[in-house]
């Protein structure tokens, strides 16, 4: 017995680095894949970061931060169902991470799981009754369900802290969706009083608008781009009420600002390309026309294509490699310059053993998005 001892330690000694070593290599290749994944988001280069975090995930299956970042960025394309997988993992790995837990109850919403995203949010308040944040977690969960329950629950946040500012704006989103617009525009004051959050501003001045009151509306939106000179959307917004109040060249000044920041929303291209031909420049109202037209097709395509993307990862974090390469190739098929779905194709061709075929799809995903292969490089 005690030779057959020596043996088995021996064999662990002679095996143990080997496997210590790969998997601290693979751990390292996990946090780079992850850090630069966070360069990336910081540089709006959305696409290349998703596939460093799915890489990441892959490396890392049980490291709760990349999956709650990998849920985040799967929400942003809309892939509701990848980014629900990814929160509960995170979730099971780390009970405590509000901020995954969070994630979970609102994307459970989105999905349509709304009963369980309730269930799970009372019970989060049941083990701390006399916690706001828990509270308002559960209002979030009720908004889109319940609105009058969201309403109590809210108030509820607000008799703990009266200070909580983005009760108060939630409760403001709520009443308005009950058609409570008075009640609404006072609690947007009171949390502009408490935290003057450029979404805040923003809020107020779409509001306005919608009740008519440009003036107030072009004053709250005007706020809102001071606080953040990088707010697209308020720039835009503010592009169309200037538009509707026939301000032709402030709302060309606001809607050209919001295009300089996402030269890919197609809204402002189409409310832009309207003022211009209401400035008698059919030229360029029409380049802008057709640009509008273009986005708004392009981002359907490039949704989908992100749907069936994640769909692949998934096969290929599970090992089916086959059902994974059909799927990023029905991505590709549907929108062959989304770079994620060549990048992992080249991931799975290269486990397939297929490396002529693999190098093809990097330098494909390098063309499209430089970021990708020079990451993982």
């Amino acid at each position: 017995m005690e030779r057959l001892a020596v043996a088995v330690v021996c064999v662990w000694c002679l095996a143990g680095p080997g496997i210590v070593g790969a998997r601290q290599e693979t751990s390292t290749r996990a946090k780079d894949a992850y850090a630069r994944a966070l360069e990336l988001q910081a540089q709006g280069n959305d696409a290349a970061a998703l596939s460093l975090l799915w890489e990441a995930a892959g490396l890392a299956p049980h490291d709760a931060d990349v999956q709650n970042r990998l849920g985040e960025a799967l929400e942003r394309i809309g892939a509701l169902d990848a980014a629900v997988a990814a929160y509960r993992v995170a979730v099971s790995e780390r009970p405590a991470f509000r901020k995954a837990f969070n994630n979970l109850i609102q994307a459970l919403v989105k999905a349509g799981k709304g009963n369980e995203a309730i269930e799970r949010a009372r019970a989060l308040v049941a083990a701390a009754p006399a916690d706001p944040d828990r509270s308002f977690t559960l209002g979030l969960a009720q908004s889109e369900q319940d609105v009058t329950e969201a309403i109590k629950t809210f108030r509820r946040v607000l008799e703990l802290d009266p200070r909580h500012a983005l009760a108060r704006y939630n409760l403001a989103l709520v009443l308005r969706r009950a058609d409570r617009l008075p009640e609404a525009l006072d609690e947007l004051r009171r949390a502009l009083a408490i935290d003057p959050r450029p979404e805040v501003h923003y809020t107020l001045g779409i509001m306005y608008w919608h009740q008519g009151d440009l003036d107030r509306a072009a004053s709250a939106l005007r706020a809102a781009v001071a606080a953040e000179p990088r707010y697209a959307d308020a720039h835009y917004s503010l592009g169309a009420v200037l538009k509707a109040t026939r301000d032709w060249d402030g709302a060309a000044a606001s809607l050209r600002r919001a295009i300089a920041l996402r030269p890919d929303l197609a809204a402002a291209h189409y409310t832009l390309a309207q003022v211009l031909q209401q400035r008698g420049d059919d030229r360029d109202a029409r380049a802008h026309f057709e640009e509008a037209e273009r986005l708004r097709h392009q981002a359907q395509l490039e949704q989908e294509a992100g749907v069936w993307t994640a769909v692949g990862t998934q096969k290929l974090d599970s090992e089916d490699l086959l059902g994974a390469l059909d799927s990023f190739r029905r991505a590709a098929a549907v929108f062959e310059a989304y770079a994620p779905a060549h990048y992992q194709m080249g991931r799975t061709l290269e486990r397939l053993g297929q490396r002529d075929a693999a190098r093809g799809e990097f330098e494909r995903a390098r063309q499209l998005n430089p970021s990708l292969v020079a990451a993982r490089q």
